[in-house]
């Protein structure tokens, strides 16, 4: 099987291990491998391996934080798409009959001139409830409306606050390096939403969620307050909330810079996660300027998901943290594509389920992500 899935052009996980005890000290790199995988990096509970490896240019393609900050990103309830649509120089515009809202999708429009990468568990706040993105894609410069596949994050309202309809990016709080743009669901929401594709085990996940974070932070008084959210984000974005997060967060974020710094002849491209002893996910990107764009609210998740989850378990060793980085022996394979622009497969192995996203847009040809979770 592995020969097969070789075969299909695509460059796998395939780690080494530098034991980097303190300061980083290079070590040998077997000729065959693609990604490098550091020695851990602890925060409480919170256990990452940071991840090297080749390094493309990516600087053509902006994040959803970028495109929604500077308006060129607009998306809407799939009942407001009139209003979206796209009108070019000697066409005709398109019409899309009005419909009503859907819970389980969103309309996109990219205004920008550069392509549009999404990642799934990315988080959209407005419209009638908040919504997470479920799925990897790209969206080409100046796109005419697409179709998301999303799910609620906020159940229990179902009306536009204030009258209006758009979205935004919420806040994630505050890191090492300020004031974060946007919030990813932790992995434990992002994989019913990515895997199962099941808004009753998301719903699930973040009432789940909810009262994890309202027993997290009783002691100080504010857990009527998380308890009375019905939104995901701003349960997040609760102020004692976010101190708790931010405890194990930005010294994390901080001991990662560190040790990127040191290791400036390489290139860091992702991450493998690990909660009480146990290895949850991997998020692998293109390149190291990606990483750095999605690092401050993808740590946060990952310190979420180290509050929410009570389960213990050992001491993760290095060995473990390679095995899991290196096995990609599917027994299943789904694709779907956007010909010239993108192609997103899901494989199924034991244990494990892997997506990867490959830009199919001229001058790439290359894996922009690659999310990688344990059963």
């Amino acid at each position: 099987m592995r020969l097969l899935v070789m075969l299909r052009g695509v460059v796998f996980l395939v780690a080494a291990v530098l034991v980097v005890p303190g300061a980083v000290n290079a070590g040998q790199v077997q000729p065959s491998s693609t990604y490098t995988l550091l020695s851990p990096i602890r925060s409480g509970n919170l256990t990452v391996f940071p991840v090297t490896g080749k390094s493309y240019d990516t600087s053509e393609f902006i994040t959803l934080d970028e495109g929604l900050r500077s308006g060129d990103v607009v998306i809407s309830e799939a009942g407001l798409v009139r209003g979206l649509i796209r009108r070019r120089p000697g066409t005709a515009s398109v019409v899309h009959p009005p419909g009503d809202a859907e819970v389980n999708r969103l309309v996109l429009v990219n205004n920008s001139k550069r392509p549009l990468l999404l990642l799934a568990g990315e988080i959209v706040s407005g419209g009638k409830q908040d919504r997470v993105i479920g799925k990897d894609r790209i969206v080409p410069p100046e796109s005419d409306p697409v179709d998301l596949s999303v799910f609620c994050v906020e159940p229990g309202r179902w009306t536009a606050r204030n009258g209006d309809n758009r979205f935004n990016a919420p806040s994630a709080g505050n890191s090492a390096g300020g004031v974060i743009g946007g919030m990813m669901a932790a992995p434990v929401v992002r994989a019913p939403a990515m895997a199962a594709q099941n808004q009753q085990q998301v719903w699930d996940e973040v009432g789940r969620s909810k009262q994890a974070m309202a027993s997290a932070v009783e002691v100080t008084g504010a857990a009527p307050e998380v308890q009375a959210q019905t939104s995901y984000a701003r349960v997040m974005g609760n102020g004692e909330v976010d101190k708790k997060i931010n405890q194990i967060a930005a010294p994390m974020e901080r001991d990662y810079e560190s040790v990127i710094h040191q290791l400036r002849d390489k290139n860091a491209v992702g991450v493998v996660v690990a909660v009480n002893g146990g290895i949850i996910w991997a998020d692998i990107f293109a390149s190291t300027q990606l990483l750095q764009k999605y690092w401050p609210k993808l740590v946060r998740s990952y310190a979420t998901e180290a509050i929410v989850t009570r389960a213990k378990g050992g001491e993760l060793s290095v060995k473990d943290a390679q095995h899991f980085l290196d096995d990609f022996e599917a027994r299943h394979e789904t694709a779907d594509s956007e010909p010239g622009v993108y192609r997103q497969a899901e494989l199924t192995g034991d244990g494990f389920k892997v997506f990867e996203l490959t830009s199919l847009l001229p001058k790439t040809g290359f894996l922009m992500h690659i999310a990688k979770m344990a059963d």
